[in-house]
């Protein structure tokens, strides 16, 4: 199908574009971006009001909870969420039941994906067999069933020398790894920052020194073995100067965020509140403009979700029994474009965080506005407000802090791979 998007602002920092234009789209590829030329003869002509037009989001994690946690959510309600908050792509991590340890695994969610809305799913194969951290997965058979990297996840793995093998191998076959800087024995059976505030609360903390600590040694495994590596979701800003050093010295890492992290402090759970119990746990206001400027710097490359839906009964025990997570898919956008109002971010290094900078991370072909592209598109009202609440929420889960909140900018629809997936007020001619 031949589609005409007229009426657009073009914004796309990786192409410098900042101006009115017009997209055309041959089936599922951008064939013209800016002006489009008179013989192109549209089968369908969406008007875009003259809001923002953007490469579709990149969301580096998001579990969707299958396979194994249906009764927390699917597929289907979690694709559903990201479309509506102009994510096209999102990256399934390895801990589902059972682990992505396998290409039958990833065969499963690639087929269950089919029935979303439309989003890409991507996968993050296992780091080791079960995810148990004592024996490899095949590295090499999950990247050939599509797995664009492995990962741990937040599991523990059994030592350094393992550790050191898994990289050796990932390496061997081009594969990032991506790994969550957190030392599994110094954080315990901790559950907020430990800290005064803990202290006070009565809670166990995890130090900072569990991240700090987990981080030196997958940098010095990543010089020594020359393995491309993702930090996933730091939250010190102790953390940040520690890779800031790294990448100075040439080693092949990046680093990414969850947007919760840049506006929650450990304050937030003063009153038990288990909406905001998350791992790594909230921290303090000098870590949180830590990460603000490490993310200004480009110390941090992306902003992603970390999204984990949950039933209502995970979030009702004592506070150090709840389950850690929050439902992020809706507010990834709208938290991130409050980077702006804010002055943290320019709207270019924003849109950067959550388009360009994560497709390079994952090495595929998306986050632009280019010819010849996938017509990935999210079409951005800037100036509508949103208000989450229960009732106008996609997600499955109900389990975020964020309920009540004003936001400026609203996804009027998105579209991936020429489809459109999500639509509110685009208007057909």
């Amino acid at each position: 199908m031949k589609t005409l998007i007229s009426n657009a602002h073009l914004f796309d920092p990786a192409q410098g574009l900042d101006r009115p234009g017009a997209v055309a789209i041959m089936d599922d590829t951008l064939v013209a971006v800016g002006e489009v030329p008179a013989d192109f003869h549209a089968e369908r002509h969406l008007d875009a009001q003259g809001a923002l037009l953007l490469p579709g989001l990149i969301d580096l994690c998001a579990r969707l909870r299958e396979p194994g946690q249906e009764y927390k959510a699917t597929l289907v309600s979690e694709t559903r969420a990201a479309a509506a908050s102009g994510i096209t792509t999102v990256v399934c991590p390895p801990d589902t039941d059972p682990a992505v340890d396998s290409p039958a695994h990833i065969e499963l969610i690639t087929r269950r994906a089919q029935y979303g809305s439309g989003v890409r799913v991507k996968v993050l194969g296992a780091l080791t067999a079960g995810l148990d951290g004592r024996q490899l997965a095949e590295m090499a058979a999950l990247k050939q069933a599509g797995a664009l990297g492995v990962s741990q996840a937040l599991r523990p793995i059994s030592s350094p020398v393992l550790l050191r093998r898994a990289m050796e191998y990932a390496a061997s076959h081009d594969l990032t790894v991506f790994l969550h800087p957190l030392d599994a024995s110094l954080a315990g059976s901790g559950c907020v920052h430990e800290g005064p505030v803990g202290t006070r609360m009565g809670l166990p903390g995890i130090p900072q020194a569990a991240e700090t600590a987990a981080l030196g040694v997958i940098l010095a495994l990543a010089e020594q073995t020359g393995a491309r590596v993702h930090l996933c979701r730091l939250s010190t800003a102790r953390a940040t100067a520690m890779i800031a050093r790294a990448k100075d010295d040439g080693l092949r890492i990046t680093a990414d965020v969850c947007a919760h992290q840049l506006f929650l402090t450990q304050h937030d759970v003063a009153d038990f509140n288990s909406l905001c119990h998350v791992i790594p746990p909230l921290r303090t206001e000098q870590d949180r403009e830590g990460l603000r400027r490490a993310l200004a710097e480009g110390v941090i490359d992306a902003i992603c979700s970390d999204h984990q839906p949950h039933e209502a009964d995970a979030k009702l025990a004592p506070f150090p029994s709840t389950q850690p997570g929050i439902s992020a898919l809706e507010t990834l956008l709208p938290l991130s474009l409050k980077l702006v109002s804010e002055g943290v971010l320019s709207l270019a290094e924003v849109i950067t965080r959550l388009t360009r900078a994560p497709a390079n991370i994952l090495r595929l072909p998306l986050g632009q506005l280019q010819v010849g592209q996938a017509a990935d598109l999210c079409l951005l009202n800037p100036h509508t407000a949103y208000c989450p609440q229960p009732e106008n929420w996609h997600s499955q889960g109900l389990n975020t802090p964020f309920f009540g909140q004003r936001f400026a900018g609203v996804v009027t629809y998105t579209m991936v791979a020429g489809q459109l997936i999500h639509s509110i007020d685009a208007r057909p001619i």
